[in-house]
């Protein structure tokens, strides 16, 4: 309610200052006009007669007591002047015009045009309406003096007189009261931004971020309270001056940013410590924005950062939990594989220790502890492989060549020899920076698990594409993507497991370990790839691998 009443004062006020300032050069014009008049006839006093030289004293007294008087009551008591004190200002130097022609010769004086002044001051002070009534009480009057005063018939320059002091009346008017209506408005919006200034500065005042502004000689041109603390920094010494080298200082790399912005590379997001703030290291995020000038006019640039100190720290905590709470799983993942199979060498362990069994049953508790010892080597193996996996140097590697040679390995296993096991590779050597070793294991944990999947007599496809001419895979920050995919033609999965289907030890299969498609996720990510699956079209699973390729100059380079 107090914005809403306020902005009305302010619009009035405003045109108060204007009518002010107008009736300022209305006394100046005045008084200046009486005493020229005075002057003149002072100068004429022994020849002029009588009546013109009492009609210039009268007009000079009149005009020297009412306004000072009048500017006693705008100006110095600072009074509003409303719309009748502006008619009778008005009408007052309508009287004295007309006294001063009068006195100087009526229809042979070369004063008249003084009524277009005259006029054009109506029209600027008063409403349209009020001109028009000031332009006709002008040609009234000076028609009286010229009829009764002197006798005079209408003659065609006085009727041009007439008609030109009705068009300037008018036209005055119009242009007054266009004036009016744009100094309403630039009123209410200087009100508005005087406003906004204000709320602008209350919030900047309160805001707990600091907020820093220089300009583009990389002058501090603003900072809040928030900024002066957070910093340590002496605003007072440092407005209007050079600080970016005092910025750098305070907080490294701070200046360079706020240089970089200036020539207008903005900063999304940074990260710096303030030095010298005592026992406690103050971190701070920061990012800058561009307030871009006209042609020719150096851009400012303003900073926004903030304490980030206890936020960082929760974040590492948090962090840490969320490691301590998957190494937590996974033992106890790892722990469940393990107890089975030793349960079952203990049990066939206590029985052999028995001595009462006979041969068959000796030798199927053998075999049985051999088994699920084997089982718990390879269990600890993939798990050790999956844990310990490590990119080692990257090497240029043809992942095509990579390919075919681990579809040839692949073909000798005994779960992929009854499996049609086929290839869709890209004509064109196919170029990464990575690990061939990693990247070789992880291929084949994906085409066994396919032939795991498609069974006796299924087919799985392996294709490899180069896509680097594509945009990123969506969702991914892959650059000059390379596309490998392994699809089955079995049963699929289920939607419900595909969320899960890369967690360690979780599978759908019974003998399965759970490991095979983490280590092949894990590897992927150590190469900045990613690992998707999803239904093939012609059913099936079918799991896709974006891998970071080279460039095209790079690739040629490597061929």
């Amino acid at each position: 309610m107090a914005e809403l009443t306020s902005r009305p004062n302010n619009t009035a006020r405003a045109q108060y200052l204007d009518r002010r300032d107008l009736l300022r050069w209305l006394y100046v014009g005045r008084l200046t006009f009486v005493t020229g008049v005075y002057a003149g006839a002072l100068l004429t006093w022994f020849t002029a007669s009588d009546e013109s030289t009492l009609i210039a004293t009268g007009v000079f007294l009149v005009a020297f007591i009412v306004t000072p008087l009048s500017f006693w009551f705008t100006h110095v008591l600072g009074r509003k002047p409303g719309e009748n004190f502006l008619y009778a200002q008005i009408i007052l130097d309508v009287l004295l015009v007309t006294a001063v022609i009068h006195g100087t010769g009526g229809p042979s004086s070369n004063l008249a045009p003084v009524y277009i002044l005259v006029i054009s001051a109506g029209a600027l002070l008063l409403p349209f309406r009020g001109g028009v009534l000031i332009g006709g009480l002008a040609s009234m009057a000076y028609v009286a003096d010229l009829w009764w005063g002197f006798g005079g018939a209408l003659s065609s320059d006085l009727i041009l007189q007439l008609g030109l002091f009705t068009v300037v009346a008018i036209a005055t008017g119009l242009l007054g009261d266009r004036l009016r209506h744009t100094g309403d408005a630039l009123g209410e919006v200087a009100s508005e931004l005087r406003q906004l200034r204000l709320d602008t500065g209350d919030i900047l005042t309160s805001m707990t971020s600091g907020v820093l502004t220089v300009d583009g000689e990389g002058r501090l041109a603003y900072a809040n309270p928030a900024a002066a603390s957070l910093l340590g920094l002496d605003v007072g010494r440092f407005l209007n001056r050079p600080v970016l080298e005092e910025m750098e200082r305070i907080a490294p790399g701070m200046g360079h940013v706020l240089q970089d912005s200036i020539q207008g590379r903005s900063v999304a997001r940074y990260r710096t410590m303030v030095t010298g703030s005592g026992p406690r290291n103050v971190r701070l995020g920061v990012s800058t924005a561009v307030l871009e000038r006209a042609e020719g006019e150096s851009n400012s640039a303003t900073a926004i950062f903030q304490d980030i100190t206890e936020l960082e720290r929760i974040g590492e905590l948090n962090l840490r939990n969320e490691r301590l709470e998957a190494v937590a799983a996974l033992s106890a993942s790892l722990a469940h594989e393990i107890k089975n199979p030793l349960a079952s060498i203990r049990s066939s362990v206590e029985q052999l220790g028995g001595g009462r069994l006979e041969a068959a049953d000796r030798s199927v508790l053998q075999r049985l502890v051999l088994t699920e010892s084997d089982r718990l080597s390879r269990l600890l193996t993939e798990f050790l492989e999956f844990s310990g996996l490590r990119i080692g140097e990257k090497q240029n590697v043809d992942l095509r060549a990579l390919v075919q040679e681990c579809m040839l390995l692949a073909r000798q296993h005994p779960e992929v020899q009854a499996v049609d096991l086929r290839g869709d590779l890209d004509p064109d050597p196919v170029h990464l920076m990575g690990d061939a070793d990693i990247l070789h294991r992880a291929l084949f944990n994906l085409v066994l698990n396919a032939a795991q999947s498609a069974g006796e007599g299924g087919t799985v496809v392996v294709s490899l594409a180069n896509e680097r001419d594509r945009s990123r895979p969506r969702g991914t920050d892959v650059e000059y993507p390379v596309r490998l995919a392994v699809r089955d033609s079995g049963p699929g999965i289920e939607p419900g497991t595909a969320n899960r289907i890369f967690d360690p030890f979780f599978t759908t299969k019974e003998s399965g370990s759970g490991l095979g498609l983490a280590v092949v996720h894990r590897s992927v990510e150590a190469h900045n790839g990613a690992t998707f699956v999803e239904r093939a079209p012609e059913g099936g699973a079918q799991f896709v691998v974006f891998l970071p390729g080279l460039p095209r100059t790079q690739e040629d380079e490597s061929a």
